[in-house]
């Protein structure tokens, strides 16, 4: 593929939007974006070849400067509130018209491609950057097109994201200086004032998220996987849970890990490579992910050694929510085009800080549909601003910050789908044992990956399970290469009584959320906690 593909259409394309920049750098490689990087200052490379950067001030998502058009499109359809905050047509196309001015005259970098690997639901993107290395996360991020694909290409969304762009909040009505707008009626995405690359991919899927229902399509914050007999699973959760991490599984084939399609055909990844958390990362516990990091994954805020070049993972100082960004095929055996059959299993992850929840747990139909409109979770330190240290959370249908549409619209679309295809549901937790965090410890991961190996394998179908009756749960009694004892959370606490009192303060918590989902069925309710 020609470095600079520059056509005609291309240019018109451009110019019908208002972009007139001095140069224009569109779908460069790896390699050339890699050194377009260094010779800008805005990152180096390491000794695993992988390109570093710093995304400054900001090294996570801001959910308080996230906004979607408010208008005839829109008024009815999204649910709005703290998650989805409105936000003026008028002032969105003003601050457009700053960014356009803004770029006039400077270099830009273009990655065309598309979100969705199922070519009859995918979504055909333009992505404009001011930095080198934002467009190379897009190219990696993103699935990349053929280069016939490319020279026909008609957006049908564009991203425009400019780090050196900041709105005036008393001008242009934003809660700071950063902020990201979503205008689904006029097709754009605006990201202005940070540097966290996650804010393009995560808007790009809020997209996604608002428009497949409409073509029956059940989109999902999870990763996925296959296995070797052709079994899909899937793998719910949100930042830190594990999803990443446990959908990576040498044994399995990797599909995506972070956005699916459910279709009438089966499941499809949104994109095209992985944005791994990675701190703390050994070769041991997550050889996948450590083996991908070489020449043209890109590295967020993880600390490199000045002598060596070396990648610390183990230093969280900048942030907990290190990353590293790369491409599916960086995945040894990993499904390319990333799709797959209709799951056999499900698994709802989750991080409970406060230690009570049982790790592993068999869910009913309802009571899948129960904790998948719960979401419950700890958000952990790092994956938003101001996020220091664990904070139980419940974020709807695991994913609350990228859904558009009303929770129960997509709880629906998931109970029809897991009834159809007759698939089982599990809820593993992730987080900690013995006491909450501070106290206990987090649940050894290996033991996590035995407790979703069972599940995956069938193993778990036929174990007795022992029904809890507070969260209303069904906990199976052993699991191979899992020591029972820790199976009861309520074992592994010294003190039993403090367990007790911990365990209701979560029950409750569970209750006082789902109040407020109204016009859920009686069953789906009578699936939870029972105080």
């Amino acid at each position: 593929m020609t470095e600079t593909y520059i056509t005609n259409k291309f240019t018109s394309q451009l110019i019908a939007l208002g972009i007139n920049p001095s140069k224009v750098y569109r779908n460069l490689s790896p390699t050339k974006l890699v050194e377009l990087a260094v010779q800008k200052n805005e990152g180096m490379v390491t000794s695993t070849g992988s390109l570093s950067v710093k995304t400054g001030k900001y090294t996570g998502r801001s959910p308080d400067d996230r906004y979607i058009v408010y208008d005839d499109e829109t008024h009815d359809a999204v649910d709005w509130g703290k998650i989805n905050q409105q936000f003026p047509t008028g002032k969105f196309d003003k601050i457009f018209t700053k960014m356009k001015k803004f770029v006039e005259g400077k270099e830009i970098f273009v990655f065309d491609g598309f979100v969705g690997a199922d070519k009859e639901n995918r979504l055909a993107i333009r992505v404009i950057n001011d930095y080198a290395w934002q467009s190379l996360f897009a190219r990696q991020l993103f699935v990349r097109p053929t280069q016939e694909e490319l020279e026909h290409h008609e957006p049908e969304f564009t991203l425009i994201c400019l780090n050196d762009f900041e709105a005036i909040q008393e001008i242009d009505g934003t809660n700071s200086n950063i902020f990201i707008m979503i205008n689904l009626s006029k097709k754009l995405v605006l990201i202005g004032g940070t540097s966290y690359a996650g804010e393009m991919k995560k808007s790009l899927f809020s997209v996604m998220n608002y428009i497949l229902p409409t073509r029956d399509v059940f989109p999902m914050h999870c990763s996925a996987n296959i296995g070797k007999n052709g079994d899909t699973a899937l793998f719910f959760g949100l930042s830190g849970t594990g999803k990443t991490s446990l959908s990576a599984d040498p044994n399995r084939m990797l599909i995506g890990d972070d956005e699916h399609g459910w279709s009438n055909n089966g499941i499809f990844n949104f994109e095209g490579g992985c944005y791994a958390k990675c701190i703390n990362l050994n070769p041991e516990a997550e050889p996948q992910i450590w083996n991908a990091i070489k020449s043209g994954a890109v590295l967020e805020n993880v600390l490199i050694d000045k002598q060596t070049l070396k990648p610390n993972f183990d230093d969280g100082s900048l942030t907990e929510n290190t990353r590293a960004a790369y491409p599916l095929d960086y995945i040894p055996g990993a499904v390319i085009p990333s799709v797959g059959g209709h799951p056999k299993v499900i698994v709802f992850l989750t991080a409970d800080a406060l230690g009570v929840l049982p790790p592993v747990s068999k869910l009913t139909n309802e009571g899948a549909m129960y904790h998948f409109l719960s979401g419950y979770t700890s958000k952990l330190a790092g994956t938003e601003r101001g996020i220091k240290e664990p904070k139980a959370a419940f974020s709807a249908c695991f994913g609350a910050p990228f859904m558009p549409r009303p929770a129960a619209a997509y709880a629906k679309m998931l109970g029809e789908k897991i009834k159809e295809h007759n698939t089982t549901v599990y809820l593993i937790n992730t987080g900690w044992s013995g006491g909450p965090y501070g106290v206990g410890k987090r649940i050894n991961i290996k033991y996590s990956r035995a407790m979703v190996t069972a599940a995956l394998t069938g193993e778990l179908d036929d174990v007795k399970c022992r029904h809890n009756e507070l969260f209303n749960l069904d906990i199976p009694t052993k699991c191979t290469n899992v020591p029972s004892e820790i199976l009861d959370p309520k074992n592994t606490w010294i003190d039993k009584d403090s367990y007790d009192l911990s365990a209701k303060k979560l029950a409750q918590m569970f209750v006082d959320n789902f109040d407020k989902f109204k016009d859920i069925p009686k069953e789906i309710r009578n699936a939870g906690p029972k105080i």
